[in-house]
């Protein structure tokens, strides 16, 4: 081989390795271990009590269970990420398990999501149930009908569809039912303020824009971060896992970053 052809050879290497390394890569936010890098907060407990051992690690798979409550008593919980996110893809796996606490309200049967934008939970109150956030809800049959999953859910937010503002809490999606003990694969894409797509087993179900901050909403009172100098328009937040009653699993929680280098 000439030098020539040689030093040819060798530029084109580096150039398709400069490209690979340069490619978003899925990165795991669950060590299938232990909740490293996750902080909790349920509703009526401080800051970081994994109260009855409600988030545990089984087999490698992040678990949701009350079989250390007595009672419910609107304990929701969530557990959050420890760092904030803008602009990226979001998967994971969840699927449902066992009934939801007697004491619950009903909606929470096969109820569970992730929440997107959330708030950071440092800054909710000592019994507040729900971060100000963009819920991806997941739902499961119930054996009355239809039954979506990979809705909207808007504790203290507010979205726009098409240029028009979305205040009503629930948006559904065009997903079908699944079967409750079935694993489903959630994928969210959010690109800070602008847009967040919703995909189940990868078939987007819905998109919405303009993420903002909902200052009137009791149950999950933005207006605490409006008072504190915080952006109505959400570009940027924490990613929590639901806990509000039932019984759910979550497993390969992934992420890709979407941020320009």
């Amino acid at each position: 081989m000439t030098t020539t052809r040689l030093i040819a050879v060798l530029t084109a290497a580096l150039m398709l390795t400069s490209a690979a390394a340069d490619e978003p890569k899925w990165v795991s936010l669950f060590n299938g271990n232990d909740l490293s890098g996750w902080t909790i907060k349920i509703a009526k407990r401080p800051l970081g009590e994994n109260y009855a051992n409600t988030f545990r690690v089984e087999d490698g798979i992040l678990k949701v269970y009350y079989d250390g409550y007595e009672k419910f008593d609107e304990q929701y919980g969530h557990l959050f990420t420890n760092l904030a996110y803008s602009h990226y893809i979001l998967r994971l796996e969840y699927r449902f398990t066992g009934k939801m606490m007697a004491d619950a309200p009903k909606y929470v049967n096969l109820n569970s999501g992730v929440m997107l934008h959330a708030q950071p939970p440092q800054s909710m109150r000592f019994g507040q149930g729900f971060p100000s956030s963009l819920e991806m809800q997941f739902l499961a049959d119930e054996g009355k009908g239809p039954r979506s999953t990979g809705n909207l859910c808007t504790p203290g937010t507010h979205v726009e569809m098409g240029g028009e503002l979305i205040t009503k809490h629930i948006v559904k999606s065009s997903a079908p039912t699944f079967p409750a003990e079935e694993w489903v694969r959630a994928e969210v894409e959010v690109h800070g303020n602008d847009e967040i797509i919703h995909r189940v087993n990868g078939v987007e179900v819905l998109r919405y824009q303009r993420p903002q901050l909902d200052a009137a909403c009791k149950i999950a009172p933005a207006s605490d971060i409006i008072d504190a100098g915080g952006n109505v328009m959400l570009g940027y937040g924490h990613i929590a896992l639901q806990a509000e009653g039932q019984p759910v699993w979550f497993r390969k929680i992934e992420l890709m970053s979407l941020e320009k280098k």
